[in-house]
């Protein structure tokens, strides 16, 4: 076959459509711990909205509501789940001390 006689066959992959994040009875609220939950990452940053796979309303919505959850004290500014260790630091620095005098 030539090129320019071909026929473009599109293939046949099997899509299947993801659900919405947001339903439609879902209340975007600063309240709604477990919806605002979903759209942070484990630092506490807000996810992007390529990554929610939301509109451009819904994340302006989500966003509000988390940041005046954070305001409130209902979350964390940031996630302070990783305890930096400074002991294995502190007893490097000592045992250099030592070797130095």
């Amino acid at each position: 076959m030539d090129k320019s006689k071909r026929s473009f066959i599109k293939s046949k992959r099997s899509f299947r459509r993801r659900l919405p994040p947001i339903q439609s009875g879902d209340r975007i609220d600063y309240r709604n711990m477990s919806l605002i939950s979903r759209f942070i990452s484990e630092q506490g940053k807000i996810l992007s909205r390529r990554v929610n796979r939301l509109t451009l309303k819904q994340q302006r919505l989500i966003t509000i509501a988390i940041k005046q959850a954070r305001i409130l004290s209902l979350l964390p500014f940031l996630n302070n789940e990783k305890q930096f260790e400074r002991t294995e630091s502190t007893t490097r620095t000592a045992s250099f001390r030592t070797k130095n005098k």
